[in-house]
């Protein structure tokens, strides 16, 4: 039998058996004892730069809902209607749904600091032009750019603790870098209520001007560059475009004290492509998680969205007034982030020792034959069902007359607290699942999630002049309900799918290798000088070749 012909046998029967599942695994948590650190950043470090990711987060929820309490106004000062100025909320999630998309394929592909540098340029660009424009058609193309440059920050974040976490401390560090993007909702109206009543509606623009000048200071001088796909663990030099003063300070440290570059650390030789994320949506089981989290977020832009409204015909109140009618709002998220993380982690804690695996500090957790998705959604689902608990009292109480204000800032609190659990409980399970491309995988999160969030926008103000607040807040209370079956799904059968995912990888990828082992036969067997012919030589080859068989065989 020639080279040829062994290899490409070789390349038929060289797909890989089903892994079969242990009932009782003993496995320990990392591959084997002498594998390096899942991160060289000390925990100090990770915090830091977790902390200032969410401080980045930031830049996404401020931007949209500072310009709450100021819609009255500017619709006045713009000679537009409400309802026009609502569709320019409906616009900035659609691109806010949109950007990330392409934003997390640059990241995962280039790495996290060049992706927070486009963000934040292209938003400080935006900003600028907001504050200038004197017509609805500038304000409305321009929240289209400042959503483009804001939204990709909080896939970001999410990100950076893929980087640097493992998957059993997980959920704290993605309550960390969350805390940013839930500050966002509490202190955004409030900033915006202040400075439009002040300063003017246009203080707010130059106000998330200054902000994210000074963050685009932070990350230029002092971030490290974090993707698992460019530095590995930390120890890898980045490129040298792509280096901070402290990178360099950090990795003349490292080569003095010895401490050798883990080139094996490095996550994916070949890298994502920049619209990775799109792929993610029709995965099986990320289609059916993802689009039920789209469906939370909006019945949950119902209440942000249609609460300006609701207070200043209830009320009467004024911009300041409203903003602080959202504190209930970030508070409940922000208490949320801190606890429902340790939650998870503990419920991860929890499975491992039933399973027998060791967790062991520093190093990464296979998941292979683990249960993640019931780690993750049995924190994640008990909070749905509180908030269908919460939201449909908060939808019947707003209807009322004169509704209770302290009724309504429980239940907004409420909503918030266990909304943001499950959310939170969610983004750890998605990037668990995507570790090579966490933040492409965070923005298809982001994608469902803003365009479903938009109709709940777009909805909003006609489902309550139609039906009114309380069979609003039933409707809604109802869908999630029904719905959550594309979150027990997961939970039954995900492990499963996981594994049918990645026999398709494994034989795609022997299949290439076969691939190359084919070739290198045949170079054996024929020399390279036949293999690297170009076409028309190849063509010439062959009619030579069949003009002397016909001869023969005449």
């Amino acid at each position: 039998m020639t080279a040829s012909a062994e290899a490409a046998q070789t390349a038929s029967t060289a797909l890989p058996e089903k892994p079969q599942c242990s009932e009782t695994p003993n496995v320990a948590a990392t591959e084997n004892a002498t594998e390096p650190q899942f991160s060289t950043f000390s925990s100090i470090e990770k915090k830091l730069y977790v902390y200032i990711a969410s401080c980045a987060a930031f830049a996404s929820p401020v931007s949209s809902s500072i310009y709450y309490p100021a819609l009255n106004i500017i619709a006045l000062d713009l000679h537009t209607t409400l309802a026009n100025i609502n569709i320019t909320i409906t616009t900035y999630m659609v691109f806010q749904g949109l950007a990330p998309t392409i934003v997390g394929g640059i990241s995962d592909r280039y790495g996290r600091r060049p992706a927070y540098l486009i963000c934040f340029t292209v938003f400080i660009g935006a900003n600028i032009g907001l504050a200038l424009q004197t017509n609805y058609v500038a304000l409305l193309v321009l929240r289209c750019l400042q959503s483009c440059g804001s939204s990709g920050t909080v896939a970001l974040s999410n990100g950076v603790v893929s980087d640097i976490a493992t998957r059993a401390e997980r959920g704290k560090y993605i309550g960390y870098a969350a805390l940013g993007s839930s500050l966002g909702p509490a202190l955004g109206p409030i900033i915006g209520g202040l400075l439009a009543h002040f300063l003017g509606w246009r203080s707010i623009f130059w106000f998330l001007v200054i902000y994210a000048a000074f963050m685009l200071t932070v990350f230029v001088i002092f971030i490290p560059e974090t993707c698992r796909n460019i530095v590995g663990n930390g120890s890898v030099p980045a490129q040298r475009w792509n280096m901070s003063l402290v990178t360099y300070f950090r990795l003349r440290k490292q080569r003095k004290n010895g401490v050798p570059a883990a080139q094996e650390t490095v996550q994916n030789k070949r890298r994502p492509g920049i619209l990775s994320s799109l792929p993610i949506l029709f995965e099986k089981e990320s289609f059916l998680l993802l689009f039920y989290a789209g469906i939370l977020y909006a019945g949950f832009y119902i209440i942000m969205a249609g609460l300006p409204a609701q207070l200043a015909s209830v009320y009467n109140y004024n911009s300041i007034q409203i903003g602080l009618c959202y504190l209930p709002i970030g508070c409940g998220a922000i208490v949320a982030r801190t606890t429902v993380g340790r939650v998870i982690d503990w419920n991860f804690r929890r499975h491992c020792r039933k399973l027998g695996i060791q967790i062991v500090k520093g190093k990464q957790q296979n998941i292979e034959n683990f249960p993640i998705e019931r780690a993750r959604l049995e924190i994640g689902l008990p909070l749905v069902y509180l908030g269908c608990a919460a939201f449909l009292p908060y939808g019947w109480v707003m209807s009322l007359q004169n509704p209770p204000l302290a009724a309504v800032i429980v239940l907004l609190f409420l909503n918030a607290y266990v909304l943001s659990g499950s959310f939170q409980a969610l983004n750890v399970l998605v990037v668990d699942c995507h570790p090579s491309s966490s933040a492409a995988a965070s923005a298809a999160l982001n994608l469902t999630r803003c365009l479903l969030g938009a109709g709940g926008v777009a909805a909003v103000i006609p489902l309550l002049d139609r039906i009114g607040s309380g069979w609003t807040g039933t409707m809604v209370t109802l869908i999630w309900i029904v719905a959550s079956a594309m979150w027990w799904a997961p939970m039954i059968w995900g492990p499963q799918w996981r594994q049918e995912k990645k026999i398709k990888e494994d034989a795609k990828r022997v299949k290439k290798e076969s691939g190359r082992d084919v070739e290198q036969a045949v170079t054996t067997e024929y020399g390279a000088a036949q293999v690297n012919e170009t076409d028309s030589e190849v063509t010439e080859r062959i009619d030579d070749e069949n003009l002397s068989w016909n001869g023969e065989k005449d």
